[in-house]
């Protein structure tokens, strides 16, 4: 098993969440509210009323949360490579083995990330300042410790799992296109060679990858966040996942489940940029020896 994986992905995960952490605050709010019409519009009317601490909450609890979550996604991905190269008898990996070891790794990292998920967006969408005067409406939710008991206290632990299915959805897909667009990228312009990139490939590779990755997730990332905040303000609206799809369809149009797409590409290019940094200098640093498998993102066949 590959630990250093692990390891690697999990750093790599808590420094792109600190890195786009505020364009994602936008990006959750333009989702679910209706008052924000738009990225620039969002972020100064969120700038003027809460300060710099509003692109922020809710940001304790999602950097250890994605810390883990990343960390199950690498070591999944490089783990479920060296499976299936083992399982035909060792050997460069293919890209459809690149595409389903991606695709697994999105659909692990699900059953660790939805609690903090959707803590996550509950506090995002909480304009409400605790700072606010007397006559001023106060936050419902405290912190992250107070939102996650208040969920399990409503809702049980179930509801700590709320738009799980629309997670897997998006993740699934998205993953899988997100490790072959990077493999293909990073093999492309190191001309075949199985040595680590340069930085500069790294950086461009990442960056991309991330933006293909969303293009492919926004429209399930839009109900995703519909659900989990549904319920926690004003009466539920929506019975289910494909009452959620058809209602909001129906309401707003099919153009609102690509709403947010430009945000998640202008956020996605930096972060995974950092990730995919991180990951590659960690990864090296943490190497001991030769692996039995080749890099899974060189060595097509």
């Amino acid at each position: 098993m590959h630990i250093k994986d692990f390891v690697s992905g999990s750093l790599a995960g808590a420094c792109g969440v600190a890195v786009g952490y505020p364009l994602d605050t936008v990006k959750v709010r333009i989702q679910t509210q209706k008052q924000f019409t738009g990225i620039w519009q969002c972020a100064a009317e969120t700038f003027s009323k809460e300060g710099v601490h509003g692109f922020f909450k809710g940001l304790s609890l999602p950097i250890t949360t994605i810390s883990m979550t990343s960390s199950v996604v690498f070591g999944t991905y490089r783990n479920c490579l060296q499976c299936l190269s083992q399982a035909r008898g060792g050997g460069p990996n293919t890209k459809p083995e690149v595409f389903l070891s991606g695709m697994l790794a999105g659909i692990a990292q699900t059953s660790v990330m939805s609690p903090g998920d959707i803590v996550k967006v509950r506090l995002q969408c909480q304009t409400e300042s605790q700072r606010g005067g007397t006559n001023m409406p106060k936050p419902r939710y405290r912190g992250p410790v107070h939102c996650l008991l208040s969920i399990v206290k409503e809702d049980g632990f179930r509801g700590l799992y709320k738009g799980a299915l629309p997670l897997v959805l998006r993740d699934a897909p998205s993953f899988a296109t997100y490790f072959l667009t990077y493999t293909t990228i990073c093999e492309k312009l190191s001309g075949g060679s199985k040595k680590r990139p340069a930085w500069g490939v790294v950086m461009l590779a990442g960056g991309i990858s991330g933006m293909v990755g969303w293009t492919l997730g926004t429209p399930m990332d839009v109900i995703k966040a519909r659900l989990q905040l549904d319920g926690a303000r004003e009466t539920k609206r929506y019975r289910g996942f494909i009452h959620c799809i058809t209602e909001t369809a129906r309401v707003e149009g099919a153009g609102v489940f690509f709403k947010s797409l430009g945000i998640n590409c202008l956020r996605a290019f930096p972060v995974n940029m950092v990730v995919f940094v991180t990951y590659e200098v960690l990864n090296g640093f943490l190497q001991t020896g030769h692996d039995s498998v080749e890099q899974p993102r060189f060595g097509f066949e």
